[in-house]
């Protein structure tokens, strides 16, 4: 929770041939065959009517002007990185070992009790075993052309993940299991109801956190187990504010949909990261690709405890950075 693609449209071009027209040199000078009459001009198609804008409330006016504020006062100190580390930023496999345990095994919140925040013990590995189907949905007051490029967005990232990972993500138009919703301050009345409707049996602790979000909570995501009181995942629901500029929309879609895959805390250690709620990097870095595939390699299974998990995952991260 953070507080604080490549799409190509193919377009088919229809040509319209055209047909030449030639006399003939054995056809009559004159014919009796009276010539057709020449249509009169069409008349214009009329335009078509224009739809209707969409208003805006001084509310969701006032949340853009606030998050544009937010983003601007970071870049200026120099936060928000995209560059997903670098020299600057270096880390060990101890290091990434750690991080894993705090981001992986620890909860941000506690389970079933909405906003609350947990003790902070490590708990049980949760995954996702069965392959995520992914579907973006927009409140009525999203604006169009905002729709088109938090579309690509997301299908580019998810198609990062999918690679990363190994494990089956995708997005359908169908039978989705994961429902990342951008939604504005004027859709906040259908939000509730829509995911009742998609997690009918969802917890009333979880669903009053819709009701009303602070603006503090930019973002987040809920992930339900397959079971009650399972560790292995069956549904998620993403909730992005459509009224942030452009990066931060974006880094909310990064941080929240992986966390919605399991890595589910923050940890102030954790750099390069955006499992940081420093707010230094915008997007995925190379140590969140690495936690990614720590979490979902197949030895790696829903319920391990960290006594299980630990010696699995410290081979691995060796691997990864050479023993460093």
């Amino acid at each position: 929770m953070r507080a604080g693609l490549r799409h190509i449209a193919l377009c088919a071009l229809a040509l319209a041939g055209l047909a030449a027209c030639e006399t003939s040199s054995l056809a009559p000078r004159e014919t009796t065959v009276p010539p057709h009459a020449r249509p009169g001009p069409t008349e214009p198609e009329p335009p078509a009517p224009a739809p209707e804008p969409r208003s805006q409330s001084l509310a969701s006016r006032d949340l853009e002007t606030y998050y544009a504020r937010v983003q601007a006062d970071l870049l200026a100190q120099g936060l928000l990185r995209t560059d997903g580390g670098g020299p600057d930023t270096p880390f060990t496999d101890t290091m990434l070992l750690r991080n894993f345990e705090r981001i992986a095994l620890a909860e941000e919140y506690e389970r079933g009790a909405g906003l609350r925040p947990s003790d902070g013990k490590l708990g049980k590995i949760k995954k996702w075993e069965q392959p995520v189907r992914v579907t973006i949905e927009f409140g009525d007051h999203v604006p169009d052309d905002q729709r088109t490029t938090d579309s690509n967005m997301v299908i580019q990232y998810i198609n990062r993940l999918a690679r990363v990972t190994g494990h089956p993500i995708s997005v359908t138009g169908g039978g989705a299991n994961f429902h990342v919703l951008f939604m504005s301050e004027d859709d906040k009345d259908t939000l509730a109801p829509r995911i009742r409707a998609l997690v009918p049996d969802v917890n009333p602790s979880a669903l009053e956190i819709f009701d009303d979000l602070p603006r503090s909570i930019h973002c987040l995501v809920i992930a339900f187990s397959e079971q009650r009181g399972g560790y292995a995942y069956g549904d998620a629901i993403a909730v992005i504010r459509s009224e942030h500029p452009d990066l931060l929309r974006q880094s909310c879609v990064h941080e929240e949909i992986a966390q919605g895959l399991g890595l589910g805390n923050d940890s102030p250690n954790a750099r390069p990261s955006i499992f940081n709620d420093d707010d230094e990097f915008a997007l995925l870095t190379t140590q969140d690709e690495m936690l990614l595939r720590l979490l979902y390699d197949p030895a790696v299974v829903a319920g391990m405890t960290a006594d299980q998990v630990r010696p699995i995952v410290r081979q691995r991260a060796a691997e990864l950075l050479g023993g460093t």
